[in-house]
């Protein structure tokens, strides 16, 4: 079963909401945000479903309520949280994309720490079963190869065999103002696209596990005892800036709103500006011939260790100023960069690897663009699958 709660009475954060303010009249100018509230902060909602419970936790550092990480906030409020369970990135994000992940104990806490990206990416029954609950919060950006609903949908799935129920404290989806991409196909199912959605599918992350649930997508179709605690003061038209980063390499809004776009050439030899202060807002190579910006890789412990190109000038795009300079561009894939790159490149050597049509979610995108169709030509071809998965979206729409 699934369970929605909304909460009214607590307070906001406003310098946060100063900032977003901010943010979002720089970047969309006109459109005024709303001041929302997210899950973790609506505690009248769900502090009465954790008292005298034993706690699991799925966090990260962008797991926050003020200026504290949930789990600290908790043992502040005398909650017994007694495991904390790490996605992607690690519980303080100190590590980098695909780094694989040990247990352990977190330093400040004192308290067991499950990593669920590595060699183990699904809670087991010794991990659960001192467990009388389990809270997820975790920062999501809405795009389909972003690790993080994969991971919940693993937990969701461990926490229906184990009798455990979930709570999931919703966060705002920055990309979800919009769908788009091809839908992913069942062959090329993995832990960068375990459904069938979009690239980017416009969902919160507590509505996207009301889908995961009410579609059966679960391992022999199990249902979580799901309990989503709503946002307050959210449309799927509200932007706002995200308080801190969800991952190392995604260190700004615009690195957000570009990561669908640029995500695809992590599964091609070009650099996307990993090893750099600028990661998934720079496209480059050394021996790209087009582009007046030059950027040089170097390893960043925690965010890219040894990224490509390490020590070697790539040069290529500068896309920092794009969508503020094209306002129009945001809320679309744009595959313009990734086909002029393609064409552009030396044929004779490696532009797409093995890892691109997991992130596609299909083999045709590849070949589309190796046939030479144009961005219109694709983008039509995505319009039947999004059709239909709107439908199914609506169905699990909270706002």
């Amino acid at each position: 079963m699934s369970t929605v709660f909304t909460d009214t009475g607590c307070g906001i954060r406003r310098a946060g909401f100063i900032i977003c303010f901010i943010a979002v009249l720089l970047m969309l100018p006109g459109l005024l945000p709303a001041q929302v509230r997210t899950g973790a902060e609506n505690t009248g909602t769900y502090f009465p479903l954790l008292k005298g419970k034993k706690i699991g936790i799925v966090a990260n550092s962008s797991s926050v309520v003020g200026n504290l990480n949930i789990v600290d906030f908790l043992l502040q409020k005398g909650f017994d949280v007694k495991r904390i369970f790490s996605p992607e990135h690690g519980f303080r994000l100190n590590a980098e994309a695909g780094q694989t992940l040990a247990g352990g104990i977190d330093s400040a806490t004192g308290i067991p720490v499950v990593s669920l990206y590595g060699s183990q990416q699904k809670p087991n029954v010794s991990d659960l079963k001192s467990l009388d609950v389990v809270l997820f919060d975790i920062q999501d950006v809405g795009v389909r190869f972003y690790t993080y609903i994969s991971t919940l949908a693993l937990v969701m799935e461990a926490c229906a065999e184990n009798n455990i129920p979930l709570i999931l404290l919703d966060r705002p989806n920055p990309n979800g103002f919009y769908i788009d991409g091809p839908i992913l196909e069942p062959k090329y199912k993995s832990f960068v696209g375990l459904h069938p959605v979009p690239v980017v599918y416009g969902m919160t992350i507590g509505e996207y596990a009301c889908m995961v649930n009410g579609e059966k997508w679960l391992k022999n179709q199990v249902k979580c005892d799901l309990t989503v605690i709503r946002l307050t003061n959210y449309t799927h038209r509200t932007k706002c800036d995200l308080p801190l980063r969800p991952s190392p390499n995604l260190p700004n809004l615009n690195a957000v709103y570009l990561y669908p776009s640029l995500c695809f050439f992590e599964g091609t030899t070009i650099s996307i500006g990993r090893g750099t202060s600028f990661p998934f807002e720079v496209i480059g190579y050394p021996e790209m011939k087009s582009g007046t910006f030059f950027f040089t890789p170097r390893s960043i412990p925690g965010a890219s260790l040894h990224p490509p190109f390490e020590g070697h000038e790539c040069r290529g795009i500068d896309l920092r100023g794009y969508l503020l300079k094209y306002p129009d561009q945001q809320g679309k894939i744009n595959l313009t960069w990734l086909i002029e790159t393609f064409h552009g490149f030396n044929q004779d050597t490696l532009f797409f690897t093995g890892y691109f049509n997991k992130l596609a979610g299909n083999a045709t995108l590849q070949q589309q663009i190796k046939a030479g169709k144009s961005e219109n030509e694709i983008r039509r071809s995505w319009k039947a699958g999004i059709g239909m998965f709107t439908k199914i979206r609506a169905k699990y729409l909270l706002y």
